[in-house]
């Protein structure tokens, strides 16, 4: 059974005001005693900060600690005069991010821009067990086609600085903009991978591995390939969902390099578009289907994936919690389709960060 964990990126809300709040800072400082190194980390800006899971066997766990890893991020953030709010992007109009006080983030924000100064953005990553480095660049090799249809699970940004943006997800474009971003053409093997990493950073398109965010990549500090291209999920049962979904894609296309199954012919040009939809449409409207490329109804398109990849879900046992969020999902709408629900009955975006104050936590 292949390990996996979670890292969720969330903002720092006033609870009153409703604006960010700087503090993250303040809010690791005053538990640093009773945290673990990888508890809460910094990130970019001081309105976010960073939580994880440790590594989990299967979803029940997983759950648990990602309710113990949302309790923890918000009890530092509540010591600190604020509020962890799981959402990736700044849903009402503020002034901008107070970059954190580190000689790297200020070297990011000095050598790209303004780029950099608008991605006060949060994400989620899921991490996955792999056996060794060629396993990863197999793996990475032939999940391509199956990212956006996960980027459409966990869409989650609609809003950004008082502006409907008109997209489900506002952050994949956001953070799209960095050089080093999005999907990739295969690599082959593992040499092929390093090769490239080397060659972006010679570049200046990234200064490190570290900044190397394609959209599914070997991991610089665990054995592990990380699925970056999510939107942070209110609702823990979707980030859930997200993450035994890409469980199974690792072990699926883990079974495919091994077996020497060839790569689907996917250009990263398909690939963008298949993207663009996703984040575009999430799940109101078509998807491109990996399985026959065609444009079928999200829901069609959410189906495809669990059957793909089946047989994992099988040797986890993971077959009915999938079918069950997949099918609550199609029912319920996504984390953008709640948010867009929510301000359009209240008239306010005010009431769209009181929502989602109100399903992130603090968690019992």
């Amino acid at each position: 059974m292949r390990k996996f964990g979670v890292e969720e990126e969330l903002l720092l809300i006033d609870p009153d005001t409703l604006t960010l709040r700087p503090v993250s800072e303040r809010a690791i400082r005053l538990h640093e005693p009773d945290l673990a190194e990888q508890d809460l980390q910094h990130e970019l800006f001081l309105q976010q900060i960073e939580s994880a899971t440790e590594p989990c066997d299967d979803v029940d766990g997983l759950v648990r600690a990602l309710r113990a890893a949302r309790r923890t991020a918000s009890k530092a953030a509540q010591d600190a005069g604020a509020a962890a709010v799981a959402v990736g992007t700044p849903v009402l109009w503020d002034t901008g991010g107070d970059v954190t006080p580190d000689d790297r983030y200020r070297r990011m924000l000095e050598t790209y821009g303004a780029i950099g100064r608008q991605s006060l953005v949060c994400g989620m990553h899921v991490h996955v067990e792999i056996a060794s480095d060629e396993e990863a660049v197999g793996v990475i090799d032939h999940i391509r086609p199956w990212i956006p249809v996960l980027m459409a699970i966990a869409v989650n940004t609609p809003f950004h600085q008082g502006v409907d943006t008109s997209y489900a997800s506002w952050r994949a474009h956001v953070w799209g903009s960095w050089p080093s971003a999005g999907p990739v053409e295969p690599f082959g093997e593992f040499a092929g991978y390093r090769a490239v990493i080397d060659d972006m950073v010679s570049s200046g398109a990234a200064m490190d591995e570290g900044m190397v965010y394609f959209d599914v990549r070997r991991s610089p500090s665990y054995p592990t390939v990380e699925v970056r291209v999510c939107d942070v999920c209110t609702d823990v049962e979707v980030a859930a969902l997200v993450a035994v979904l890409s469980r199974a894609l690792v072990m699926t296309t883990a079974h495919d390099w091994s077996r020497g199954r060839p790569l689907a012919n996917w250009r990263v040009d398909l690939l963008r578009a298949a993207r663009w939809r996703a984040s575009r449409y999430g799940l109101t409207e078509r998807l491109i289907d990996p399985a026959n490329r065609d444009l079928r109804p999200a829901p069609d398109a959410l189906r495809s994936l669990a059957r793909y990849v089946a047989d994992a879900l099988d040797e986890t046992g993971d077959g009915p919690y999938v079918t069950q969020g997949i099918e609550r999902l199609v029912a319920n709408g996504s984390g953008a389709d709640r948010q867009r629900a929510v301000a359009n009955k209240y008239g306010r975006l005010s009431a769209v960060v009181e929502d989602l104050l109100r399903r992130t936590g603090p968690i019992a």
